[in-house]
């Protein structure tokens, strides 16, 4: 069953970036909803080291831009659950954090956590490598995924950035992988450029078991809007900041009001540990942030198709990284934020 706010405007459709669905809960109240015929149907876990490509594929193969993508390792905080729905089939993926060697806050510790409870419930594991690199074990990433779990779910190991490397230099990565690995196949592919993304859908789909849809055909995923608002900004910060400032960065949108007749009024604060790098993300005369702002009312505008006025302010509040209270308000203890 496939659950909704009891609420007139419950099951309203808002916001593309291009034609994505989203449903908006305004409600904390809930009701069911009867389910959509059998298909095809089940969740996917997404794992990997920092920076290999997860959210990149993540979104190829739903064909929308959920997961926010830069070159810096370590951007997907959150789990982020993506919806790719055919028409005998729904695979409902989740993008985790990178899997880190070394967890330097409480904050790490959370996201970990975060890529644990995805497998809990997978039917399936997709494990991405970076081809660019020596060939390593995986025992670190699938320890932390599925590790605990009394029954291993069906594995593939993807081996991602096939472009950047030559095919005889591919092929004996997948012979070394097939090898030393304990997965049941191994598939190259180029999520920057879809090479080789079917042939990964497929292999899902032979594994999914036969029943109810999880959710409507058009929704691409059950986060609220304001969400992905945060994580535009959030991705505006990697891109245009630094060292340590993008980490040290945490996005909440304080208010969002629609209005018909005019412009959505949405207002951001970020976060920062310490004064200096408040000093930085404002920069000289507040021309860092107001780049910052325009760069990020654009892409809102462009995924909300509409004008919004965007206001971000820059905060100070030491550690929060390793305050437990406020990574779980801020949404870091898996549920899906809504505030």
């Amino acid at each position: 069953m496939m659950i909704y706010p009891s609420c007139p405007s419950a099951r309203s459709l808002i916001g593309t970036w291009p034609c994505l669905t989203i449903m908006r809960p305004t409600s904390s109240t809930w009701i069911l909803a009867p389910i959509t015929e059998a298909v095809n149907a089940g969740y996917v876990a997404l794992l990997g080291k920092p920076n290999v490509g997860k959210s990149t594929l993540a979104n190829q193969m739903i064909g929308q831009k959920l997961s926010i993508v830069t070159d810096k390792p370590q951007t997907t905080r959150h789990r982020i659950l993506c919806i790719c729905s055919g028409s005998d089939y729904q695979m409902v993926l989740y993008d985790t954090p990178g899997v880190l060697q070394k967890e330097m806050h409480k904050l790490d510790s959370m996201m970990m956590k975060n890529v644990r409870s995805a497998v809990v419930n997978a039917d399936c594991v997709l494990v991405l490598v970076d081809a660019c690199k020596a060939p390593e074990k995986i025992d670190e990433v699938l320890e932390d995924g599925i590790g605990d779990l009394e029954e291993k779910p069906p594995t593939l190991l993807i081996l991602n950035k096939k472009d950047l490397i030559k095919p005889g230099e591919v092929a004996k990565k997948l012979e070394w992988y097939e090898k030393f690995t304990d997965v049941d196949e191994v598939i190259p592919v180029s999520a920057k450029y879809g090479h080789g993304v079917e042939d990964v859908r497929d292999w899902i789909l032979s594994k999914l078991p036969n029943g109810p849809a999880y959710y409507p055909k058009d929704i691409v995923s059950e986060h609220p809007e304001r969400f992905f608002v945060a994580e535009i900004v959030r991705e505006k910060i990697f891109m245009q900041y630094r060292n340590e400032i993008p980490y040290a960065c945490q996005v909440n949108v304080v208010s969002y009001k629609t209005r018909p007749t005019a412009k959505d009024f949405i207002q951001v604060e970020i976060l920062v540990e310490k004064n200096s790098q408040k000093i930085i993300v404002i920069g000289r005369e507040g021309k860092a942030l107001k780049l910052l702002a325009t760069a990020a009312r654009l892409d809102i505008e462009d995924f909300l198709q509409k004008k919004v006025y965007l206001e971000i302010e820059v905060k100070v509040k030491e550690n929060w990284r390793q305050d437990e209270g406020l990574l779980n308000h801020y949404g870091y203890g898996g549920q899906i934020r809504v505030i």
